[in-house]
């Protein structure tokens, strides 16, 4: 074959290729699809997916599973969703840590490149909250506290780099208090520890603290946004509470593995932002 039947023939099979991925997103979906949730169960992450899931589901009377593969700061889970068929069935929740890593890791795959981005979900501030028996009502009181006893008050971070650890640690610089850093696979696990006293306090999304706020058994002392969240207008910020200039806000947002089809990216965006 000579090179321009050769071009004429790869030409062909890329039209036929296009075609098809075509084709095969105008009937999106008809089949169950899958959400990747790069975090362990019961966090912010997992909520936010499974709360999509159920929307999409009863949208496109298909099963959406939500598939949890935690650790590495949620560099396992963003893996799997760039590696995943660019088909439109599978997607994955990213959030704030995804754009530390690079800075700080070596990657196996690029976090802009490898990606096709769906739709921001959420920006919201982080909310720091103590156990119930850490007997502090305050930013300026935990502040005291942690002075009183350096290196004995300990704090769950979602997994490293992740927004509430990122917080809590620029927490620490502006202030000078030495609160001990205890990493976990995600925000769920965070929880059970924070809630049992295993650890004092934690930084992250208010979705899932909000129920163990009004319970009693968590105290909300402060959010890192640079104004009062709606959800908890009576919590004052970290700004506010002292610490000015202080804001770091969590995002979260939905991608698919780059090459997804744009009739089925288009169909996800409508119907997440619907949701």
């Amino acid at each position: 074959m000579n090179m321009k039947n050769w071009k004429r023939g790869a030409a062909f099979v890329a039209l036929a290729c296009l075609t098809a991925l075509e084709a095969a997103a105008q009937g999106f979906p008809n089949k169950p699809l899958r959400i990747i949730a790069p975090y362990a169960p019961g966090g912010t992450v997992d909520v936010l997916c499974r709360e999509i899931a159920s929307r999409l589901g009863a949208v496109f009377g298909q099963q959406v599973l939500v598939d949890n593969r935690a650790g590495a700061g949620g560099m396992i889970g963003a893996e799997a969703i760039a590696r995943a068929a660019a088909d439109g069935y599978t997607m994955g929740m990213l959030a704030t840590p995804h754009a530390a890593p690079p800075h700080a890791m070596k990657l196996a795959f690029d976090p802009a490149k490898d990606f096709s981005f769906i739709t921001r979900v959420a920006v919201v501030p982080g909310l720091l909250s103590v156990n119930a028996a850490v007997e502090v009502k305050s930013l300026q009181e935990l502040l005291a506290l942690a002075r009183m006893k350096p290196g004995q008050l300990t704090y769950g971070q979602p997994g490293n780099l992740s927004a509430g650890h990122l917080a809590m640690e620029l927490l620490k610089v502006q202030t000078g208090v030495n609160i001990v850093s205890v990493p976990y696979k995600g925000g769920g696990p965070a929880m059970v520890d924070l809630l049992s006293g295993q650890i004092h306090m934690m930084i992250s999304g208010p979705t899932a603290q909000l129920p163990h706020v009004k319970s009693g058994k968590l105290r909300a002392i402060a959010t890192t946004g640079s104004k009062r969240s709606t959800g908890v207008p009576e919590v004052p910020t970290i700004a506010e509470s002292g610490v000015p200039g202080f804001e770091l806000n969590e995002w979260y947002g939905m991608a698919a593995p780059a090459g997804t089809p744009r009739d089925a990216l288009a169909r996800l965006n409508a119907e997440i932002v619907r949701a």
